[in-house]
């Protein structure tokens, strides 16, 4: 941005150069009456981003000063705007209010920064979205590293960020008072994003965030590990910050660092907030930022949230209850214990039929508590914000009615429904004082019930009375000056005015007792002492009853803030919200409760790919399959052509362990799943081309981070590995590929490809169970049957799907031609390479491949069984290679 000099500017304008000195990031908002109006580059950027008109006012330094503006009223849906095409936006409001008479002060009214509109804390419903927590992620490094030189030559190789280097991440969401607390490394911190998706990254600026790079904030400072703790408990009125549990120093370097993050964005005031909370990965699965894309979890490929498996489960209706289940779909569970208990609550509710369907009414009027509480400890509530809360304890009443006796519900159930008893009080309050019909700002009036507060009834009374005057004395003065359309008005700047058309004024203007005040082209005004003093009188009730009106509505915020049990009540109605979702899911007949378990066992049978099944016309019926993964058959490989179905029974697959684990239904007849800890789906690549990777680099880069990351009790289910390559190259990387998940990773896989001579893997890795997706030929045509069947396939039908593709039948023909001469060539050719044939696979002349092996194996490490599986291994290479001397 231009840097312009103060120098020789207006009052108003010294007051624009000294704030956006104090926010040069920012765009600056500057309110002027009714408007915020922006200047100079601000101004460009603005008109370019809302398609506004650029205008100009004035001169600086010999230049025109550009400027546009948007209304008060209107700020809202710009700055939405604004902060989606990445600004940042400080908005300056007036801090005192205009004086008149002789205190009136001379020059412009002071004004101040109240607050920075950033992605990571925004309040407002109109820049939210319902259903998605708002969040913003805090990443600093363990202060061992934080020290470290950052100039000079050499430095940015140091500057790299160590795969071990530990690092503290604090979360905050400032519509709900959310605030956690993890410490990872750089080597988990993808999952942590994938996980969160922040809208908002204060992190240090030579740490890697990917494809979050563009959440990052301006870089802020780090405090010492110590100031951090101070801070913290300082701003949780505390003695220290171990009274809310074990914080790691780069925790609680983090967590200050997003609190006064927020502080500053809200001019120094703290929202409500939550007491910070460590988390720990330990009990959630895996699951890194490509699986999630890969499997449209909570937003599809393309951006939007209607073909994803939300859309598909989501059965919700409250916005709280959306965001939860959004939260349990992103954080799936691993303690089969909590998975249970989820589990038995939906369960319960699903087996009461009348019970859920008066819970689900109940909920339906319950509105957003926790962000009506956000908005009100910032100031920024309104009269819908409290009318919220009594709403939703009307609501939580309701619905600890439809439970009904609480010692009967499953636990789960029973902690949520023990929970919606409290402020009664409070509510009977809100209920006496909120009027019935209210207005959308408090500046409107009419907020609070008459009868409520008796001095805002007595200003009321006076204020109306005086209005009631005013429609006499307009009679009287119609009557007295014979002017029978004679109106007495309101203006802005002249107060209240005898308005008369033109034709009338000319007999009026010489009486005495009239004052001539201001004349257009159809009408004249006039004033009256009587007038004048009337004006005085309601402008100074009306601003009694404001001013009443506003210290009534705060008392009724302070006393809704006040209320402890408020935070755990708006816990409880999402937490019920999503329990009936479920139940609701589960009560069609087409959904199972999982058995989830403690070990490795994997059972799907008929299982159902939820978000196709749901976007399929009416009438259509999805094709289910099963999935066996059990010990002894763990790893699947799975052949057939495209456009047959591998790609949808590998999501659904892995799509059910998150469903399972998240506590959910499972779109399957039965289901038994062995806890899985990390869960990888690679199906469907592209390129990077932001990055300069090929489609097959991102191929390999995402394939060495399963097999460096996948364990025994990982899923991993994987699409065409070796595609982007030469045939043989591809080959050959599949092959290693599917070797090492069978042998060395040892992990449940299902491995669909192209590459059929995979299946003569069959005899040389004991787990690998073959199958194939059924293809029918009818007529010269194929038909995909969508169903998986044990075996592999015989023959490939790229040609078939070229021709349903549209591919001109002279090429598809020319192509079955030159197929039919490639078959045969291959029939009658050479003997396979001796990759490609395992059953003859020799070692180098030289290389004794059995010393070798046993070189590599560590006795003292091993298991019974894994001891068994080396010698069996041994043995059988052994007598592959009889007739070859050991060398040695």
């Amino acid at each position: 941005m231009k840097r312009y000099s103060p120098e020789g500017a207006t009052p108003a304008m010294a007051q624009w150069f000294a704030l956006k000195a104090e926010n040069p990031e920012a765009l600056l908002f500057f309110r002027m009456g009714d408007f915020y109006e922006l200047f100079f580059d601000d101004a460009t950027a603005a008109a370019a981003a809302l398609d506004i008109a650029l205008t100009a006012r004035g001169t600086h330094a010999g230049e025109p000063i550009s400027m546009c503006g948007v209304p008060v009223a209107a700020a809202p849906a710009y700055l939405a705007r604004l902060i989606r095409r990445g600004f940042r936006v400080a908005v300056a409001e007036q801090t005192e209010a205009p004086r008149k008479g002789k205190g009136a002060a001379k020059g412009p009214l002071a004004r101040a920064v109240v607050r920075v509109v950033t992605p990571g804390t925004l309040t407002e419903d109109e820049l939210l979205e319902p259903g998605r927590s708002n969040l913003l992620l805090a990443l600093v490094e363990g202060p061992a590293s934080t020290g470290r030189g950052r100039k000079g030559k050499g430095a940015e190789k140091a500057q790299k960020v160590q795969a071990d280097t530990p690092l503290g991440a604090a979360w905050i969401d400032v519509s709900t008072g959310l605030f956690e607390t993890a410490s990872v490394t750089q080597a988990s911190l993808a999952g942590l994003l994938g996980r969160l998706d922040p809208a908002e990254i204060l992190a240090p600026a030579d740490l890697a965030l990917g494809d979050f790079d563009a959440c990052r904030a301006p870089e802020v400072l780090v405090p010492g590990v110590e100031a951090a703790r101070q801070r913290l408990a300082s701003a949780f009125d505390v003695a220290s910050v171990d009274a809310f549990g074990t914080f790691s120093d780069e925790e609680a370097m983090a967590a200050a660092v997003a609190v006064d993050y927020v502080q500053r964005s809200q001019a120094g005031k703290l929202p409500r907030l939550t007491h910070p909370t460590p988390q720990t990965d330990g009990g959630i699965l895996g699951i890194d930022p490509a699986t999630r894309a890969s499997l449209d979890l909570l937003r599809a490929r393309d951006g939007g949230m209607e073909h994803t498996l939300f859309s598909a489960v989501n059965q919700t209706v409250t916005a709280a209850g959306a965001r939860l289940m959004a939260e349990w779909l992103s954080a799936p569970l691993t303690d089969v214990v909590r998975i249970a208990a989820r589990q038995d609550g939906w369960c319960w509710l699903r087996d009461s039929t009348s019970c859920r369907t008066a819970l689900r009414e109940a909920l339906k009027k319950a509105p957003d508590v926790a962000r009506a509480l956000g908005r009100l400890s910032l100031g920024r509530g309104q009269p819908r914000d409290l009318s919220a809360i009594r709403d939703a304890l009307h609501a939580a009443r309701a619905a600890a009615a439809a439970l009904g006796d609480v010692s009967r519900l499953p636990p789960y159930l029973s902690k949520a429904a023990a929970s919606l008893g409290g402020a009664q009080e409070l509510e009977a309050e809100l209920v006496r004082a909120l009027a019935e019909d209210l207005p959308a700002r408090l500046d409107d009036g009419g907020v609070i019930a008459a009868g409520y507060d008796g001095e805002l009834d007595g200003y009321r009374g006076l204020r109306d009375n005086s209005r009631r005057v005013v429609a006499g004395l307009q009679t009287e003065y119609a009557s007295r000056y014979g002017v029978a359309s004679l109106k007495i008005k309101h203006h802005a700047q002249l107060g209240y005015v005898i308005e008369v058309p033109v034709g009338a004024s000319s007999r009026m203007k010489d009486r005495d007792d009239l004052m001539f005040r201001q004349g257009t082209a159809s009408n004249a005004r006039f004033s009256t002492e009587e007038l004048a003093g009337l004006d005085a009188r309601i402008a100074e009730a009306a601003e009694r009853a404001a001013a009443r009106e506003k210290a009534v509505f705060n008392a009724l915020v302070d006393a809704v803030l006040a209320e402890q049990t408020l935070p755990v009540l708006a816990k409880a109605l999402a937490v019920l919200d999503v329990q009936q979702s479920c139940a609701m899911l589960a009560a069609g007949g087409s959904w199972c409760r999982p058995d989830v378990t403690d070990d490795t066992a994997f059972d799907l049978q008929a299982c159902r790919h939820p978000v196709v099944e749901s976007a399929l016309p009416k009438g259509t019926r999805f094709t289910p399959n099963g999935c066996d993964l059990s010990p002894n058959r763990r790893v699947m490989l799975l052949t057939g052509p495209n456009m047959a179905g591998k790609s949808t029974f590998l999501r659904q697959t892995a799509l059910a362990v998150i469903l399972a684990q998240g506590g959910f239904p499972v779109a399957a007849e039965k289901a038994t799943i062995g806890v899985v800890d990390q869960l990888f789906s690679r199906v469907g690549a592209s390129d990077d081309l932001a990055r300069g990777r090929s489609t097959f680099m991102v191929e390999m880069t995402e394939t060495a981070a399963i097999l460096n990351q996948a364990g025994p009790r990982s899923l991993v289910v994987v699409d065409e590995i070796g595609r982007g390559t030469a045939t043989l190259d591809g080959l050959a990387i599949a092959w290693s590929v599917l070797e090492a998940l069978h042998s060395t990773v040892r992990c449940r896989a299902i491995f669909a490809t192209h590459f059929h001579e995979l299946a003569d893997l069959v005899d040389t890795l004991p787990r690998l169970a073959p199958h194939t997706m059924a293809v029918r030929e009818w007529r010269g045509q194929i038909v995909f049957l969508h169903e998986v069947l044990v075996g592999s396939a015989k023959k490939s039908w790229g040609v078939h799907v070229a021709r349903l593709a549209g591919v001109p039948a002279s090429v598809v023909d020319r192509a079955g031609r030159l197929l039919k001469e490639l078959e045969r060539e291959h029939a009658t050719g050479p003997k396979p390479l001796p990759l490609f044939d395992t059953q003859k696979i020799l070692p180098h002349e030289e290389e004794n491949t059995l010393r070798k092996r046993l070189s590599e194996v560590d006795p003292d490490t091993l298991t019974p069984r894994a001891a068994l599986d080396i010698l069996y291994e041994l043995h059988k290479q052994a007598v592959q290679e009889e007739g070859s001397p050991v060398q040695g």
